[in-house]
């Protein structure tokens, strides 16, 4: 997978102790990168990353991004040849809580990591992931193009078109004519998988509760999500990385990474497709409706990835059902067979590689000694 792009590189990931960074962590060590991580601390608990004992198989670094110094002390010790920024405060629900917190992690914490590898004198490609709710989202049917206006109505959203912005005067300021240092951004949203155990997102308080014998509380369940497995936007950014290591006319972009179209879904029939795997099927055995929502969310919000196709060659592998099943077979594992997890999560990897390479993927051609 990748022509062995990553096999042997030393490769850093920010916020590598989340949801996405475990995933991405084990992906990149299954193709044989040696990886170091920066995050300040364990995000969750459960927690993705230690149930796989993630630890004792990377260098582990604490660090808060938003320290400058120690930021960059890091990177330069590292060196690293490919860089993943995922470090960020993901909860929207969090940023009504904590604006300010929000803002420093996912703006400054974002700049100070383009100052970082501004000062630096190594090559490396580094990728900074943001979010589709970058966007000024007005709820219209036509997914967002990258040159769409950028936004948002509650702190998280502003807090990514934010670091967007930021993301683009820098490149413009200091990177544009750097012969070291490619950059680019990607944007995804809705992911779901095994291990996310993250505060305020549907599909873990529904495991936690089923896991229990309990209902959960659903806030909106008419809302349409185009709901993909958190691997999807992970081979968009691994394809990205490998691409832009070789190609410099990709430097200084934004790619969207979504689902295939027939994944739209609302909330309801998500629950309801995820509930047969736990053996629920009516809604007096498995959620109530509440008409309790502290704060906004959006109805419809779903990305243009047609840039992504043309450029990259990346296009979406797993269809809704296949995704379902990944997500409620990895959950179902952990909390009813007490399987191990680790082997449970590079065997969904390996599945993944496999289906896109029969489906005769591009993005996801593998070596003739594969």
């Amino acid at each position: 997978m990748y022509n062995h792009k990553f096999k042997d590189k030393k490769i850093l990931i920010t916020g590598h102790t989340g949801f996405k960074g475990t995933w991405l962590t084990c992906w990149l060590l299954k193709l044989g990168a040696k990886v170091t991580g920066i995050s300040d601390g364990i995000p969750t608990n459960p927690s993705m990353f230690e149930k796989l004992n993630i630890e004792n198989k990377i260098e582990h670094l604490i660090c808060d991004i938003r320290d400058l110094e120690s930021l960059s002390s890091h990177i330069n010790r590292v060196k690293p040849d490919f860089v993943f920024h995922l470090a960020a405060q993901p909860i929207v629900s969090e940023s009504y809580n904590n604006p300010i917190d929000t803002i420093t992690t996912n703006v400054i914490g974002t700049a100070n990591l383009l100052e970082s590898l501004r000062n630096s004198d190594f090559e490396t490609t580094a990728i900074i992931i943001t979010s589709d709710k970058c966007y000024e989202n007005v709820e219209w049917e036509w997914g967002y193009k990258e040159t769409d206006h950028l936004g948002g109505k509650d702190i998280y959203s502003g807090s990514k078109g934010a670091a967007e912005v930021i993301f683009h005067s820098y490149y413009e300021s200091f990177f544009k004519n750097n012969d070291k240092v490619r950059l680019a951004t990607g944007r995804a949203g809705n992911v779901i998988g095994g291990g996310d155990w993250a505060k305020d997102r549907i599909v873990v308080d529904c495991m936690k509760s089923w896991s229990r014998g309990e209902k959960v509380e659903i806030r909106s369940p008419e809302s349409t999500r185009p709901w993909q497995h958190v691997l999807e936007p992970l081979s968009g950014y691994l394809t990205l990385a490998a691409k832009l290591s070789e190609d410099k006319s990709l430097d200084g972009h934004s790619f969207n990474f979504g689902p295939k179209s027939e994944q739209n879904r609302t909330v309801l029939e998500l629950l309801q497709d995820l509930g047969t795997y736990w053996n629920i099927d009516s809604s007096k055995e498995g959620y109530d409706v509440t008409d309790n929502i502290p704060f906004h969310e959006a109805g419809l919000l779903k990305l243009n990835c047609d840039k992504s196709l043309f450029h990259l060659k990346w296009e979406a592998n797993l269809y809704y059902r296949e995704c379902v099943k990944f997500v409620a077979e990895w959950y179902y594992s952990f909390y009813k067979e007490s399987k191990d997890m680790m082997d449970i999560t590079l065997t969904q990897i390996e599945e993944y590689e496999n289906k896109a390479e029969l489906r005769k993927l591009i993005w996801a051609h593998l070596d003739e000694h594969r």
